[in-house]
C-alpha cells in the first residue's frame, strides 16, 4: 500500500491561503513540492478519523480556561445545491430568515474579550446518531467541564435556554447568562406565575419556574410595545445591569466567528458528497480558523487582511515577472 502524499495540515494550509475556490484540484495546482493528483485530497478527507478533541489541540494554547467566557450558539452552512450529501438537512438560517438546506454547526467559544477561540464543535446528525441540538449543547459543556473550564459566565442563546440546559451549566459550576422568549412564566412578587412579558422595564429578581432565583432584565422595544421586547436573564440574582452590558457583548462574539469560518476559511465550499469527508472538511476548516486567529493576536491583522495581504504577495510576485503580455518578445 502507498503511503499518503497529503496530510492535515497541507490541506490546513491550503485552506488559509485560498481567496475563493476550495476543491481537491484547485488544492493540487497550487501544491508545494511534486505532483500530487486531485484524488490525493479526496482520499485524505476519507482517510482522516473525524475528530473534534483534535481541535483542543491547537486551541489550549490559545486560551485560560480559568478566566474569560465561553459563548454557546449554532450556525448553518448553507448547501442550496446538495441533493446527495451527507449531514444535509433543513434548518432556519439567522442569514437568509428561513428554513434552508444546510449542515448545522455548534460551536463553543472561549473569549476573553480579544480573543475568539473555538474551542469545542459537534455536527447536527440526528439520523445517524439520535442526537438533538440540546443533547450537542449538554456535551459541549460536559466536554469544556472535563478539560478544567471555569468561566466567568457561560452565553447563549433563548433557544438553548431549556430548563434541562439551564440546570447543566448549574450542574457544572458555572453562571449563565441568556435570552428568554417573552412567555416564560415567572414569579416576581411571590402573588403568583405570569409572563414575562408582564414586567415592568428594568432588571428585576424573579422565581423562574422550575429552575430558582434569577436576574430578568426587560428592555423595551423601539416602538414601546412589547412584541419586540428583549428579556435577558441572569443566574446570578444580584447581577446588575453595568455587569450584564459587557457580559452581552461578548455573546456577539461567536457571530464574527462564523462570519470568518466561512469568509475565510472555505467551510461550506468543500465539494465532497460523503458524510465523513465533510465532517474532516470542517474540522480542518476550524483549524484553519485557529492559525489565522493566533496571527491576529500576534499582529493585529484581523482575518481578512491576513488573506488580502497573502493574495497581495502572489500578485507581487507575477508582477515582478509578469506572463501575459500582448506581444510577447521572439528570440
Amino acid at each position: 500500500m502507498n503511503s499518503p502524499k497529503i496530510n492535515a495540515e497541507e490541506y490546513i494550509q491550503f485552506l488559509v491561503a485560498s481567496p475563493v475556490a476550495v476543491s481537491g484540484t484547485e488544492a493540487a495546482r497550487v501544491h508545494a513540492g511534486p505532483l500530487v493528483a486531485h484524488d490525493a485530497y479526496t482520499r485524505l478527507l476519507h482517510r482522516l478519523e473525524p475528530d473534534a478533541a483534535t481541535l483542543w489541540q491547537g486551541a489550549q494554547g490559545l486560551v485560560a480556561p480559568t478566566s474569560g467566557v465561553l459563548v454557546l450558539d449554532d450556525t448553518t452552512l448553507d448547501k442550496p445545491y446538495a441533493r446527495h450529501m451527507g449531514l444535509v438537512t433543513r434548518h432556519w438560517s439567522g442569514k437568509h430568515h428561513a428554513l434552508v438546506q444546510g449542515i448545522n454547526l455548534l460551536t463553543l467559544l472561549w473569549s476573553d474579550e480579544q480573543a475568539l477561540v473555538p474551542v469545542e464543535y459537534r455536527l447536527y446528525d440526528k439520523a445517524t446518531d439520535e442526537l438533538s441540538k440540546n443533547d450537542h449543547f449538554q456535551h459541549l459543556l460536559r466536554a469544556a467541564q472535563q478539560r478544567g473550564f471555569a468561566p466567568e459566565c457561560v452565553l447563549f442563546d433563548s433557544w438553548y435556554a431549556s430548563l434541562a440546559n439551564l440546570k447543566q451549566v448549574r450542574a457544572c459550576g458555572w453562571p449563565w447568562l441568556t435570552r428568554l422568549k417573552r412567555n416564560r412564566r415567572v414569579n416576581p412578587d411571590g402573588q403568583g406565575l405570569r409572563p414575562l412579558c408582564a414586567l415592568a422595564e428594568g432588571g428585576q429578581r424573579v422565581w423562574l419556574q422550575g429552575y430558582g432565583f434569577v436576574r430578568v432584565f426587560r428592555f423595551a422595544a423601539p416602538d414601546g410595545g412589547t412584541e419586540g421586547a428583549e428579556y435577558w436573564a441572569s443566574s446570578d440574582p444580584d447581577l446588575t445591569e453595568a455587569q450584564r452590558a459587557p457580559l452581552a457583548a461578548l455573546a456577539w462574539g461567536i457571530e464574527q466567528y462564523h462570519r470568518g469560518l466561512k469568509q475565510c476559511c472555505g467551510v461550506e465550499k468543500a465539494q465532497v458528497r460523503a458524510a465523513k469527508a465533510q465532517r474532516n472538511h470542517i474540522g480542518c476548516a476550524l483549524r484553519a480558523f485557529l492559525r489565522l486567529e493566533a496571527q491576529r493576536l500576534q499582529t493585529g491583522r484581523s482575518w481578512y487582511e491576513a488573506k488580502k495581504q497573502l493574495l497581495r504577495e502572489a500578485i507581487l510576485t507575477y508582477l515582478g515577472n509578469p506572463t501575459y503580455l500582448l506581444h510577447p518578445a521572439t528570440a
